[in-house]
């Protein structure tokens, strides 16, 4: 379908006032171009409907999105594409945000939601440090911090289309986190799975907290990055799971006293 955008409409009827805009086989009105039909009352039909009221007829003339418009003699560029459908806007809808650079998307594209768990995810930590920096291990606090600095640097990332370089986490290289993990008895002497209580204590409860939200978080990043079969980001999802295993690995060391 090809998209019709408010920049378009605004040019093809700046010199009239038809009563029904019939939109052609094969294309589509963006959502802002029919909202700024509704506020000209202007009625919308299909090509070769009737529409209830006869009037002046006007059938759309395409333009090819995302390209500069002809507009009085002045080559008028885009502020805004579509990511999804290459239409373009001179202002931003209220519905949209931007993806990166001068791309938007609607608000709750997965990309911006996987942002969303991200951002949330952040503010956690800083929670958690707050709250376990008022009585509790200064280690742990460092080691949230650490945490954190890897979280901010997967946001830029994606923001500015990089990719994600890190190496460690808490001071250890992805294969140590897996191995470490994965064996929790070798390395601290703590049985693997050792289900959250109360009896374990503040920070514990919050570690636990904070390592079901990465995984929250890695969840919105694969629905975010699958395009069919394949996952576009393959460097973001990985360091996603070896930050919850780094967290996962960090209640084994609290239980092991290595945070005292």
């Amino acid at each position: 379908m090809k998209p019709i955008t408010e920049n378009a409409l605004r040019l093809e009827l700046r010199n009239s006032q038809p009563e029904v805009y019939y939109v052609p086989n094969g294309s589509m009105l963006t959502p802002a171009a029919r909202e700024y039909l509704q506020q000209r009352k202007i009625k919308i039909a299909k090509e070769g409907e009737q529409a209830k009221e006869d009037g002046p007829r006007i059938v759309a003339t395409e333009v090819p999105p995302a390209q500069p418009v002809q507009m009085q003699g002045e080559q008028v560029k885009p502020k805004y594409v579509d990511y999804e459908t290459g239409a373009f806007y001179m202002s931003k809808p209220e519905f949209m945000t931007q993806l990166f650079g001068n791309k938007l998307v609607a608000k709750n594209h997965p990309r911006i939601l996987f942002r969303g768990k991200l951002d949330s995810l952040q503010a956690l930590v800083v929670l958690d440090q707050v709250l376990i920096g008022e009585n509790g291990s200064e280690k742990l606090v460092a080691d949230l911090d650490n945490i954190l600095g890897v979280l901010r640097e997967i946001m830029r990332c994606d923001v500015l289309d990089e990719e994600y370089r890190g190496e460690t986490i808490i001071g250890l290289t992805h294969a140590e986190l897996r191995e470490r993990s994965h064996n929790p008895q070798k390395f601290f002497n703590i049985k693997q799975m050792v289900l959250p209580d109360k009896s374990m204590g503040k920070e514990y409860a919050l570690l636990n907290q904070l390592r079901t939200a990465v995984r929250e978080t890695e969840v919105a990043a694969v629905d975010a990055f699958s395009d069919g079969k394949k996952f576009t980001r393959g460097d973001i999802i990985e360091e996603l799971n070896r930050l919850s295993s780094a967290v996962h690995i960090m209640m084994c060391m609290y239980l092991a006293g290595l945070y005292k």
